[in-house]
């Protein structure tokens, strides 16, 4: 080759270079986002022709979801399906948890009603489980004689508890087994105080933070959040709370915002959040029985 031309040579090829790395660029950027475990996702019947299971992981994987906990619905001649057809699809991705509704009408009443009862019962014998819920539950209503026996199916099973309840329920659950683990759904709704008081008294309570707005709504951390998350860095996760058909979309959409306020953390404490500490709570019980049976 004519030495007059290599230089033109060179910085040719360092152009294609510049170029090509400009290209990947993006899949670069999408590759190095943190992965999150989502600890709060609901699937119910009325869902499924909506958005179709098939769509819904492709949702999930869009944005990055590593794990999540799902609950389908207890429904007639529909037990459950929402949690088993995305587990069926997407067996590493999804982890399906129990919820104790056979229809809407069910949450105002579902922890006194032993027909409730008999279905989780027969549900935890045929499948596999992380956990029971979401369940709402307030007040005195965890001292039924239902209530008491769903705790000890927790303990049995090896399972979780999901509960969105006040403090004086998780303080009632608890009291029926100190040794029961609970997943705090919404960190109760409670006070940055009120959380850290509760996490600081029991050992076996995680929380997880979907729909918290008072949490991060500028996309920044505000510092009474901040202070608790520092002293228990590994008690918290993630959760976009899907309690609508609506909500489905907005998984993304969560979990980039997400990802918006944990950069604000410690690169450590901002992994745990976002995908570690989920990982680490629902591994004690996920590989437990793994010999059930699935559809």
């Amino acid at each position: 080759m004519n030495q007059a031309f290599k230089p033109i040579r060179l910085l040719l090829v360092r152009c294609f270079q510049l170029l090509a790395g400009l290209l990947l660029l993006p899949a670069l950027v999408l590759a190095q986002e943190m992965p999150i475990f989502d600890a709060h996702v609901h699937y119910a019947h009325d869902a499924f022709e909506v958005v179709p299971a098939s769509q819904l992981i492709g949702l999930m994987r869009k944005a990055g979801v590593r794990r999540a906990l799902v609950s389908g619905a207890m429904a007639p001649g529909s037990i459950d399906d929402g949690a088993q057809k995305l587990y069926a699809l997407a067996p590493e991705l999804i982890i399906p948890s129990l919820r104790p509704y056979r229809m809407r009408e069910d949450v105002p009443t579902w922890y006194r009603d032993p027909e409730v009862l008999a279905e989780l019962e027969a549900r935890l014998k045929k499948y596999r489980y992380a956990a029971i819920g979401e369940f709402h539950l307030y007040g005195a209503n965890a001292d039924t004689a239902v209530i008491r026996k769903v705790v000890q199916l927790a303990r049995q099973h090896n399972i979780l508890l999901h509960a969105h309840s006040d403090r004086d329920a998780i303080e009632r659950l608890i009291r029926h087994d100190p040794e029961v683990r609970i997943l705090w759904a919404h960190a109760g709704f409670e006070s940055p105080a009120v959380v850290a008081e509760m996490l600081g008294r029991y050992k076996n309570l995680w929380s997880d933070l979907a729909y918290r707005t008072d949490m991060a709504g500028d996309g920044s951390v505000n510092a009474e959040w901040l202070e608790v998350f520092n002293r228990f860095p590994d008690r918290f996760m993630l959760g976009t709370d899907t309690f609508t058909l609506e909500r489905l979309h907005y998984i993304g959409e969560h979990a980039n915002f997400s990802r918006g306020w944990l950069k604000g953390l410690p690169a450590q404490l901002a992994e745990r959040i976002g995908y570690k500490n989920g990982e680490a709570l629902l591994a004690q019980v996920w590989k437990h029985d793994s010999a059930k049976r699935q559809p």
